[in-house]
């Protein structure tokens, strides 16, 4: 639902030359700069808590403590040169949740905070997250009246009541558009068939209507509007360089990539990642170029004693590497060779061997080649 939020963290850079009083701006007190690599940075919306215990009904939400349920997780990495990826995450993945166990992805927040969330969302993605980023309920309200509304295309009827909730959504279909209470009710539907996965697929669609009219230079005195009203619903531990560096991105760009978690519907209403076509998207466009356990190494023993590719395979995933398999090719009389983006500092990791200009192997970033040299244990 709070899906916006990565709309007001990609744009502050721009925010930072139109309006240097933003309170955004000014706490962090950040400064743009290119960063020396992806910037990856988990966002939440935050359900809230009703006070069940209130003498009225329907029941009033207690005071913002950021700690209920999520019911929108996007993990957004942000490269150098502007571009950003956004992986929606389903708030029904299942998946075993560091520290608590096996449930669905959007208890880790009030199971264990923002530190079990991360570390649930790490687990299942392998993508290190830099900082997060929860919002609250009302940020959805005050950043789109804050845009001026959004201009979309409703795909089908969306009604649905839930006077416990406080919550409206009566929507037609074709395009309108829509002020911050009606896109709220829009981003927060999920009575249909796909559920949650038809509600991401809104998100989607609504960001993208959004970013398109933020992008109009008519449009663009209302950026610091923008961010003050995410800025006064949020709850993060961004840092003065993580900031700096989304500024500095977000200046030369910023052009997204929406994508979510793969998968299929299974018991219970929960959405089962599948876990091989997930770390394909993860190693395709969530990987840092720059860091060499990301990459996809492939290792041939030429010419090493029996067993040195499957050693050396167990070694570097020991020292964090994600991807490294053992492939073949004809053997022969070889040195032990290294080639491929980054050889020079996977051949640290390697401990002998040189690095050579040599084609790799189909598919992989850096092919390692065991020959002679390579010690027998």
């Amino acid at each position: 639902m709070r899906f916006l939020v990565i709309v007001a963290v990609l744009l502050a850079g721009l925010v930072a030359v139109l309006s240097p009083a933003v309170p955004f701006l000014s706490r962090y007190g950040a400064l743009p700069r290119t960063p020396d690599r992806p910037v990856t940075v988990l966002l939440a919306g935050v359900t809230p808590e009703y006070d069940e215990n209130a003498p009225v009904w329907p029941y009033p939400a207690k005071p913002e403590a950021f700690n209920y349920i999520t019911d929108t997780i996007v993990l957004a990495q942000i490269q150098p040169d502007g571009r950003a990826n956004l992986m929606s995450i389903p708030r029904d993945t299942w998946l075993n949740i560091p520290g608590w166990g096996w449930g669905k992805i959007n208890g880790a927040n009030r199971h264990g905070g923002p530190d079990m969330l991360v570390s649930a969302v790490q687990s299942l993605t392998g993508v290190k997250v830099d900082a997060y980023a929860l919002l609250s309920l009302y940020a959805v309200r005050a950043l789109t009246d804050a845009a001026g509304g959004v201009t979309l295309t409703v795909p089908q009827r969306l009604k649905y009541d839930d006077n416990a909730g406080k919550l409206h959504i009566d929507l037609q279909p074709g395009r309108q558009h829509l002020d911050g209470v009606r896109a709220e009710g829009f981003l927060r539907f999920r009575k249909d068939n796909l559920g949650d996965i038809g509600r991401v697929a809104r998100q989607q669609l609504f960001l993208g209507a959004l970013i398109g009219q933020v992008r109009n230079p008519l449009n663009v005195w209302r950026l610091p509007m923008m961010v003050s009203a995410v800025d006064r619903n949020m709850k993060s531990n961004l840092g003065r360089d993580t900031v700096g560096a989304m500024l500095g991105a977000a200046l030369r760009g910023p052009k997204l990539t929406m994508h979510t978690v793969p998968g299929t519907f299974g018991g219970g209403g929960t959405w089962v990642p599948d876990r091989a076509a997930l770390g394909a998207l993860v190693a395709k466009d969530f990987r840092d170029p720059n860091d060499p356990h990301s990459l996809r190494v492939a290792v041939v023993n030429l010419d090493a004693p029996d067993g040195s590719a499957r050693r050396l395979q167990t070694r570097l995933s020991a020292l964090g590497y994600r991807s490294v398999t053992i492939a073949s090719e004809p053997r022969g009389p070889a040195p032990t060779t290294v080639s491929g983006s980054l050889a020079g500092r996977v051949r640290q990791d390697v401990g002998h061997g040189q690095v050579s200009a040599a084609p790799g192997i189909p598919g992989a970033d850096v092919t390692i080649r065991l020959g002679s040299d390579t010690p027998a244990n």
